[in-house]
């Protein structure tokens, strides 16, 4: 039997909300083996993704082998791994502790990262090049 390979969480460390939950020390504890990558920093594996049609612009990604489970899907694999006591993980969990309502609110946590990173002046896409926050919809 071959062992599942250690799961790797992507996140946009541009964002002060996604580096908020990336950082948590429960995150790294909750889940054995858990790897936490700066998307940014990891311009390689986030140009390899993009190949395979997963973006950073569109949310984090949850890597295990070569399974990529990108935005909604990859949060609420680790909501529903978590027995969270930190107060944003104790917010999100319930939330995201199911495929459908993950995909109904993500676009939320989506619109609140574009906001924060455009007060911060980054681009939402880090390989894109640098459009104001409204024409990002606007696509």
């Amino acid at each position: 039997m071959t062992p599942t390979p250690d799961p790797v969480l992507v996140y946009d460390g541009g964002c002060p909300f996604c580096s908020h939950f990336a950082v948590l020390s429960e995150l790294r504890g909750g889940i054995p083996g858990l790897r936490i990558v700066d998307g940014r920093d990891a311009a390689e594996l986030r140009h390899r993704l993009a190949e395979r049609g997963f973006h950073l612009r569109d949310g984090a990604m949850l890597l295990q082998g070569e399974q990529v489970l990108h935005g909604a899907a990859a949060i609420t694999w680790i909501c529903e791994r978590l027995r969270p006591s930190a107060p944003l993980l104790q917010v999100l969990g319930p939330l995201f502790r199911g495929p459908e309502r993950g995909r109904r609110l993500y676009p939320l946590l989506l619109l609140g990262r574009r906001l924060a990173l455009a007060l911060k002046g980054l681009p939402v896409d880090p390989d894109g090049p640098s459009v104001p926050l409204m024409q990002h919809g606007q696509r």
